[in-house]
């Protein structure tokens, strides 16, 4: 995915009056992120490896291998999807992670940007819940910059909530909370459902005065 201007388009989270200070915390941690433990992986090979046996089995999977065969990205990156989720579920942590992969290269070769962006934070949930939150904040990073270039303030704002709860894995409370709050703006002002924005005030904490 690269990024680009478009004429005409709306103007960036951040870049408005309101909230402006937590758009540049947010670009700037998201920098860093990036700069510390690299941008991921390219995902713009010419192909991909072989489809690991393991996970060739079911109808799912033969859908998938359809797709692919016959480059139909859009359906192939679908499929991927589809058992990328099937698998967090399970919390089949190694299966999810290569599924993500797939759904993403797939994603990124059909031109299809928020499918891709959404793929790249779920690669992220996912390493948070295999236990390496540092590798996932990566993909945090990768999501919320694409999502801020195409001006999908939901996605930047699930991308944000899922970096905080790294941090938190990592014990970097302030971090976490402040990520919260960013993304708990980001959502309410995308139209997230009720349960997103929850999770984001449960992040952030609650104020409390003192004496």
């Amino acid at each position: 995915m690269t990024p680009r201007a478009t004429p005409g388009s709306p103007i960036r989270w951040g870049e408005q009056p309101r909230g402006g200070s937590l758009g540049a915390a947010l670009a700037r941690l998201s920098a860093r992120v990036r700069a510390t433990f690299g941008v991921r992986p390219s995902t713009h090979p010419e192909s991909l490896p072989s489809l690991p046996l393991a996970l060739r089995r079911g109808e799912l999977a033969q859908r998938y291998l359809a797709a692919e065969s016959s480059a139909e990205h859009p359906l192939a990156g679908e499929a991927a999807s589809v058992a990328l989720e099937d698998a967090i579920r399970a919390e089949a942590w190694w299966p999810a992670d290569l599924w993500g992969h797939r759904a993403l290269w797939h994603f990124e070769q059909a031109g299809m940007e928020l499918e891709a962006t959404r793929a790249a934070r779920r690669i992220g949930d996912v390493r948070v819940g295999g236990g390496d939150p540092a590798s996932g904040r990566r993909y945090y990073a990768e999501a919320i910059s694409e999502a801020r270039d195409i001006g999908a303030e939901r996605e930047e704002g699930l991308a944000a909530l899922g970096m905080g709860r790294a941090e938190m894995e990592l014990r970097n409370v302030t971090t976490a909370r402040r990520l919260g709050e960013i993304a708990l703006d980001l959502l309410e002002r995308g139209g997230a459902p009720a349960e997103e924005t929850a999770a984001a005030r449960e992040l952030r904490g609650e104020e409390r005065e003192v004496g």
